[in-house]
């Protein structure tokens, strides 16, 4: 396991810094500079900020000097946000971002698995169709739609849970719904799909015939080993969760990460778009570090050291 580890750890590393290098000669490709549309702004003061930011510099020194900053921890100041560094503007948004996506994720993962379970378990039954059709509208309609349905049932009509802003738990409810909506549709989906395959193997059969209760065949031997295709996909969903999803933080007024990936890209503001892409890269990979290491403990058969 250490050395798995420490291999993965390499990996992890260059991974990152393949996807730094790649997204900092992207982002200069795009025509224009953070400073272009301040028409307003006479050349000279233009020319003195780009030198202020290093942006007068050839690229390749730019790039060199970014990564030496990037190993110091240093993230860089903000082009655009006057006195804000990008380090403090992931720290302000990041903890509203990962409570309304622990929030989401624990929804949407737990009601889509037992929805799963429940729907293989009565094949071609009632709620089997159930969840089908449940599966078919969450993936159809965006969220945006869940998000305006259930503000406009849940907080207007019924008075129930605040419609937006951010600052109490009531608050969290109904964006964490809309954003758990589209998760427990694709999770029951494929829960149901992969309970199914289970239980048509020999090996459910053969446990049947030994004489193992219900219940044991299904937690004990069925349930172990359909889930594997779920916890495959849950480092790069619960990422993306933890980050932000800007759709639904701007329909409910959330101060939250997801704003800071459209404005900066927007603003061309250079250092906010790498910032942000690093936290969120990191996030990702470490994500999938964590699913390799459950896969080995959900199935000892999954041998992590070669």
């Amino acid at each position: 396991m250490f050395k798995y580890t420490l291999k993965r750890l390499g990996t992890m590393i260059l991974t990152l810094w393949v996807v730094v290098t790649i997204t900092f000669f992207l982002m200069h490709a795009i025509p224009g500079d953070p400073f272009t549309d301040q028409k307003r702004i006479p050349a000279e003061i233009l020319e003195n900020l780009k030198a202020k930011y290093g942006l007068d510099k050839p690229l390749v020194v730019q790039y060199f000097t970014y990564l030496k900053n990037l190993l110091h921890g240093d993230l860089g100041m903000s082009l655009k946000y006057k006195n804000r560094t990008v380090a403090d503007m992931l720290k302000s948004g990041f903890p509203v971002s990962a409570q309304l996506g622990l929030a989401a994720g624990l929804f949407g993962i737990t009601m889509g698995i037992l929805l799963g379970i429940v729907a293989a378990l009565n094949h071609k039954g009632f709620f089997d169709y159930f969840v089908i059709l449940l599966a078919i509208l969450g993936v159809s309609v965006p969220n945006f739609v869940f998000s305006a349905l259930f503000q406009y049932w849940f907080g207007v009509k019924l008075g129930w849970f605040p419609v937006a802003r951010w600052g109490t738990p009531y608050h969290v409810i109904l964006p964490a719904w809309a954003l758990g909506m589209r998760m427990i549709a694709f999770q029951a989906r494929m829960m149901r799909t992969s309970m199914l395959d289970v239980l048509n193997q020999d090996y459910i059969k053969t446990a049947k015939a030994k004489g193992l209760s219900k219940s044991v065949v299904i937690w004990r031997h069925t349930i172990r080993n359909a889930i594997l295709p779920i916890v495959t996909i849950l480092g790069p969903t619960i990422a993306t969760l933890l980050t932000g999803t800007f759709v639904i933080e701007k329909i409910f007024a959330i101060p939250g990460l997801g704003k800071y990936y459209i404005q900066s890209i927007q603003q061309r503001d250079y250092t906010l778009i790498l910032g942000t892409t690093v936290f969120y890269s990191a996030i990702l990979i470490f994500m999938i570090f964590l699913v390799d290491i459950a896969y080995g403990l959900i199935d000892p058969r999954i041998r992590l050291d070669r």
